[in-house]
Parts: structure tokens; sequence; C-alpha cells
């Protein structure tokens, strides 16, 4: 393991006004998502999508610092035969390899879950190097209870995914690969603020703790966390103020200055929620860490829209926006104004 270079991928993918595309939807998941528009879903049509994401120009040189592939992806070449991988290196982005398996249901555990992939790993890490990927990405599921219910997440569930994010950084660092280690404590049900900011506390530290045991060097890894937020049906929603407040507290409290970035998932807000947040964190507060994005559906869902499959000026178009909206966001720059010159 070089752990100078593993720091220099790192510092790459967390670059001044630039945050992560995650892109790595499975087959299934992109399906759903081309349903909404009457697409089908095709090895070409999925190429396509993603090919139009990866040629848009400016985002991808000014405000996109890395890409989350799925396996297909990373195998796929453009249609003039370019990998889709060397787009986004040639545009100056890290390419970056989904390698979970998924989360599945845990043993002794109704209604939790375990993220599955680590057998094999190390095989396909060096594959996946070896095809050009510098960064991967492993994702834990936790989910709340309902409110007042607090055997949701046990101990259990957290400390086995917690073990688990840990396996997978050492094997990816093992690797020469970055590992973005996701710890996501769900945005669903009713539980508050305040339980969410609990829950994600317990769970990043029992992370460090686990990170540290398995001599994973923090310096070559960037965290992609949830922010602390109120259940999507909690009656009383939170502002964006209190938001990044308590998701920069519990940041403070538990993620050691090592770390070069931090890099959100936008966990089911809203494209403008998701940029406002992030915003608000970088505009008030004089941080250890990059504090920056890696959006799925915030940056993909209005350009899906627009493009429809055919439309490739004004799928980027919708990109270019969303991409330079998240962009400004990660410097404390963005207005709700800007929105509007969509």
């Amino acid at each position: 393991m070089d752990l100078e270079q593993l720091n220099d991928i790192a510092i790459q993918m967390v670059a001044h006004g630039k945050g992560i595309l995650a892109a790595d939807e499975s087959t299934g998941t992109i399906k759903k998502r081309f349903d909404t528009i009457g697409l089908t879903s095709t090895e070409d049509s999925r190429r396509d999508w993603r090919e139009m994401l990866f040629r848009t120009q400016p985002a991808m040189n000014e405000h996109i610092s890395g890409v989350i592939l799925y396996d297909e992806t990373l195998r796929q070449k453009a249609a003039d035969g370019t990998p889709l991988a060397k787009l986004i290196s040639d545009a100056g982005a890290v390419p970056g390899i989904k390698v979970d398996m998924g989360a599945k249901d845990l043993a002794g555990a109704p209604g939790e879950k375990i993220t599955e992939g680590l057998d094999g790993l190390r095989d396909r890490l060096n594959e996946y190097h070896e095809l050009g990927a510098r960064f991967a990405k492993w994702r834990a599921v936790i989910e709340m209870g309902r409110e007042g219910d607090d055997s949701m997440p046990s101990p259990y569930c957290v400390d086995v995914n917690m073990h688990a994010l840990a396996r997978y950084a050492a094997l990816c660092q093992e690797a020469g690969i970055v590992p973005i280690v996701e710890p996501e404590v769900l945005m669903d049900g009713d539980h508050s603020i305040e339980r969410c900011y609990e829950v994600t506390e317990y769970g990043l530290k029992k992370l460090y703790e686990e990170l540290y045991a398995q001599g994973v060097q923090l310096e070559g890894t960037i965290l992609k966390p949830n922010m602390i937020v109120p259940g999507k049906k909690c009656p009383d929603q939170a502002s964006v103020e209190d938001v990044a407040d308590l998701t920069v507290q519990c940041l403070a409290n538990c993620v050691p200055s090592a770390v070069p970035g931090i890099a959100f998932l936008s966990g089911g807000q809203s494209d403008e929620d998701a940029t406002a947040h992030l915003n608000a964190m970088n505009a008030a507060y004089d941080l250890p860490w990059a504090l920056t994005f890696s959006y799925g559906r915030a940056l993909q869902a209005a350009p899906l829209k627009a493009w429809k499959g055919k439309d490739v000026a004004a799928g980027q178009k919708a990109f270019n926006h969303r991409a330079r909206m998240n962009g400004l966001a990660s410097i404390g720059e963005w207005t709700p104004e800007l929105e509007k010159q969509g």
C-alpha cells in the first residue's frame, strides 16, 4: 500500500468546488428510473445515458471530481469505442466502482440489514484496479424504528456493518484503491432529528473504532455519511440551519481530522434541499475536512427527465446546472436565486 498515493487520490476526490457523481445504480434500479421516462433498459440505453453524463461539459471538468460506476459500466465502451472509464479520467475526474453486493436480511435481527460482498473481494478489487478504478464504495444500511422505539438499530446491527466496512476498506487500500466508507442512516420513517443525530453519532464512533482496529489509514479514505435530518414522515421538519448545525456538530464529535474529506449522500432529499444543506455547512463553518457531495438522484433526476432517452442537449443542460449548483454549495457560494438560472 502506498499511503501517499492513496492520499493524493482522496484529496483529488474532494477537490475545491467539485464532488462525486454516484452513477452506480444496479441494473434493477436503473430500470425503475428508465420506467419513469418510458425508456426500455438495455445495455445500450444504459451506456447511452451514462455516456451522455460523462461527456457533459463544463460539468465534468469543473464540478465532478470522481464517478462511482457499476460493474457493467466500468467494462463498457462509448459508442465510438472509448472506454467509459477513460471518458471520466480524460475529463480530469477519478473513476470509481461500487463493490458491495447489496443489503440482505441480518440473521437474528428481524427488520435489519447487513451488506454482503466480502467473499472474493480481494480478487475483484485487483481486477477493478486493472480496469482503471482508483476508488471504491461500500454502503452499509442502518434503519431506525418508529419514533419512540429505540430497539432499532440494534448494537448488533451497527457493529457487524461497521466491522464489514472496515474489512472492505482494508482490502481496498491493499489493492491501491481509496475506500469510500458509507454508513447510511436512512431517512425513511417518522424519527426526529435528535434521534437521527443519536444513531448517526453511535454508528460513526463505532466505524472509526473498527477502522483503527483493522489498520486502515484514514488519510487514504473518504467518508460518505447521511446528513442529520428528521425522517420523511416526521411532523417536525427541520430548518436548513438546524440540519447544517447538527450535522457539523455530529461530524466534529466523531470524524478524525486525518480524513481528507466528507462527501455526503443525498439520501432521498430533494435536489434543492441537498444543495442548500451542503451550502449552509460550508458557508458557516471552518472545518478540518473538505465537505462536498456524492449524489446520485440529486444530480441525475433532472437530467434524466430532460433527456427522455433522446434529447442529449437538454439532458446535458440539466446536468450542467445541477453539477454547478452543488459545486458552488461545496464552497459555500450557492444561493436560491442561482437555482432559477437553470
